[in-house]
């Protein structure tokens, strides 16, 4: 095979795509803070929307009480973080299970725990991709 013909190749585009990403680099740091704060609350209307499916009762303060964390970076593996948890105090149960007791402490069984925090999180990271590609295509578009 004879390499005798001419070839030119068009790199304005990713030479545009490069200078972006630079400009990017530069910027992000300013948006991490943002970007994860923003995957956070989704993060959270994930759990929120599986403790109402999961959990039949109306559990008012339990709902209430899942909250999005402040978002850090992780100097061990240099990643940004957020937390999703809960601060009610009978989460646990919930979560979980427990054993149904009588007031005479008799015990009548187990009550199976509904496990929403392991089920969000399996949720979390089917659509995390889709999360993460629609926060920096924000982040691009104001650039």
């Amino acid at each position: 095979m004879a390499w005798d013909d001419d070839v030119e190749l068009d790199l304005r585009e990713l030479d545009d795509f490069v200078n972006e990403l630079q400009s990017l680099e530069k910027y992000f740091p300013r948006q991490a803070r943002r970007l994860i704060m923003r995957i956070g609350s989704k993060a959270r209307t994930i759990v929120l929307k599986k403790a109402k499916s999961l959990v039949k009762k109306k559990k008012g303060n339990y709902y209430k009480s899942i909250k999005r964390g402040k978002p850090w970076k992780d100097d061990g593996t240099n990643e940004h973080k957020i937390r999703v948890y809960t601060r009610a105090n009978h989460a646990h149960l919930i979560e979980k299970g427990h054993r149904i007791v009588g007031k005479d402490g008799s015990e009548h069984g187990f009550k199976e725990g509904y496990h929403v925090f392991d089920e969000g999180e399996k949720e979390i990271e089917r659509q995390w991709d889709k999360m993460a590609r629609d926060e920096f295509d924000k982040i691009l578009d104001k650039i």
